[in-house]
């Protein structure tokens, strides 16, 4: 190194002494000092320590979302059981009157109506869970924590209304002549796996609802599909009498149906085991271990991209 002098002459310097750090990388420089990546996907199993130490966030944004999402309206929440019931009452007039599916079902009301119960449930969880992320921008920008919080607080979110309209469920099957007894537990584990389920799906919707700008408006016709293929409003094994046999267990084996039917056969007496499919049980365990795991897997991969770009 060389600097000009007072009198013009060039004075020499000592060249910079050498340290440890020549000839490092980048990348063994950071790991030399303890630097990562600012928002770098940790591994599985620190992602799911992080999510269970906001457990609390999760529960707490979920019940504000709760009680903020009817505000506006006039009837406020009392819309989370009247929606159902309005549902249950124009597919009680088309389906049961008019096109005639409560022939061959006994308690046609109840059989109704916990169909439409339970399969809004895993609706509004899909709905909620397309912009889980894509609506939360703002929050997801503003703080770090791990993203699976938003889909899963949005599907314990349904879970918490559902549980909320269970009592008006629960009254209407009682008015059309059920009576309670120890099988009505059995709809605690349908509603438990029911809702690792909707929560696995919700995951896979948000990460794709991130990207797919127009998944929500494309969602409500995919679903309205899927519920009519879920027994919602007729008996499945009425109407499969005639078709292959191919027809029926894909029928019987999706899973809305499943948990539509453990839920019939908790509440309604007239629901009895021999109209659930073979291995029933295992069938609800099997879609909540695919769905929970395969979707919470699913999001965590994309965990670096969400709210970037």
């Amino acid at each position: 190194m060389s600097e000009t002098t007072h009198n013009g002459a060039v004075a020499v310097g000592a060249p910079p002494a050498s340290t440890a750090d020549d000839g490092l990388s980048p990348s063994q420089l950071a790991a030399k000092y303890g630097l990562s990546v600012s928002g770098a996907r940790p591994g599985l199993a620190e992602y799911t320590r992080q999510l269970w130490g906001r457990r609390h966030f999760i529960n707490e944004f979920a019940k504000a979302r709760t009680a903020a999402q009817y505000t506006q309206a006039r009837l406020g929440q009392l819309w989370q059981v009247m929606t159902p019931l309005l549902n249950a009452a124009v597919y009680y007039l088309i389906f049961g009157v008019l096109i005639g599916t409560r022939k061959g079902v006994d308690n046609f009301i109840a059989f109704l109506v916990t169909g439409i119960f339970i399969w809004t449930f895993t609706q509004s969880s899909i709905m909620a869970g397309v912009k889980a992320v894509s609506g939360n921008l703002g929050l997801i920008r503003a703080l770090h924590f791990p993203r699976a919080s938003m889909p899963i607080a949005f599907t314990l979110m349904q879970l918490q209304q559902l549980i909320m309209s269970l009592f008006v469920l629960v009254a209407i099957v009682l008015m059309t002549g059920e009576t309670p007894d120890a099988s009505w537990l059995l709809l605690i584990p349908a509603l438990l796996t029911q809702w690792i389920f909707n929560t696995g799906v919700a995951m896979v919707m948000a990460r794709l609802g991130s990207k797919m700008t127009d998944l929500a408006q494309l969602m409500p016709f995919i679903l309205r599909t899927w519920m009519y293929t879920s027994g919602v409003m007729y008996s499945i094994d009425n109407l499969t009498q005639h078709s292959p046999t191919v027809i029926k267990v894909l029928l019987d084996i999706n899973p809305v149906t499943v948990y539509i039917d453990l839920a019939r056969f908790a509440l309604i007496d007239s629901f009895t085991s021999a109209q659930l499919p073979p291995h029933v049980w295992l069938i609800a365990l099997g879609w909540a271990a695919v769905a929970g795991v395969g979707g919470y897997v699913y999001f965590w991969k994309a965990e670096e991209q969400y709210g970037r770009g």
